[in-house]
């Protein structure tokens, strides 16, 4: 029974992962906004860890090499946050003016 509802919660897992990218998937095509992209990819590759385990029947996930898609997705999601903060500063918000008149 144990392994019927870790099966279940494991692909519960991958569905609202694959779920979430679609999400941010339409925030980016929206903005264009490379954050949101990554994002997207980021739990896309969650989903396909998740995908893998259920499948693959994997015991110690953290010792195989189905781990390495988990770093992957953190590495984009540290790629993406980096790179919109060095960005950050050099964009103007819309409508042209600052805050700082007001």
């Amino acid at each position: 029974m144990a392994g019927t509802s870790y099966g279940f919660i494991t692909g519960a897992l991958a569905a609202l992962n694959v779920i979430a990218g679609l999400f941010f998937l339409r925030f980016w095509r929206r903005t264009r906004d490379a954050l949101f992209l990554h994002f997207a990819l980021a739990f896309w590759l969650f989903a396909l860890n998740q995908a893998l385990v259920a499948v693959g029947g994997v015991v110690r996930e953290e010792q195989s090499w189905i781990y390495l898609l988990r770093l992957l997705a953190f590495g984009l999601i540290i790629v993406a946050i980096v790179r919109k903060n060095l960005e950050g500063g050099r964009k103007l918000p819309r409508g042209g003016g600052s805050a700082q008149g007001r």
